[in-house]
């Protein structure tokens, strides 16, 4: 439980668990993982906000909440499928065929697909 809570706590990866003394990684992780699934980090905050309620009081009638899923108003075309992928043109000469086989001046070339209309 200790591992877990520190992961949770400092945002660490689980594989930096391998480097202190608790347990490895990978049994910490699944064992995460089965109580997530069973609800037991649920169960922690739905028993932390009942504690926090009778001890100091949550006014329940006063509660907001905001979200919006809409586009971007400034994206436009040069916006990419992902942030990773914004304003990128296509392969470059590096990565392109007639780029290598200048170079190494051979034809080096893989089979093409054929397509077929009906």
């Amino acid at each position: 439980m200790d591992a877990i809570l520190l992961v949770l706590r400092t945002g660490m990866q689980w594989n930096a668990l391998n480097v202190t003394d608790g347990c490895s990684s990978l049994a910490a992780h699944r064992r995460f993982q089965e109580w997530e699934q069973a609800g037991v980090f649920h169960e922690f905050w739905r028993q932390g906000l009942l504690d926090y309620d009778e001890v100091v009081g949550i006014d329940w009638a006063w509660l907001a909440a905001d979200g919006a899923m809409t586009k971007a108003p400034l994206g436009g075309p040069k916006t990419g499928p992902n942030p990773t992928g914004r304003a990128k043109r296509g392969r470059n000469g590096r990565s392109s065929a007639k780029a290598r086989e200048s170079r190494s001046d051979s034809i080096t070339r893989a089979p093409s697909a054929t397509t077929t209309s009906c």
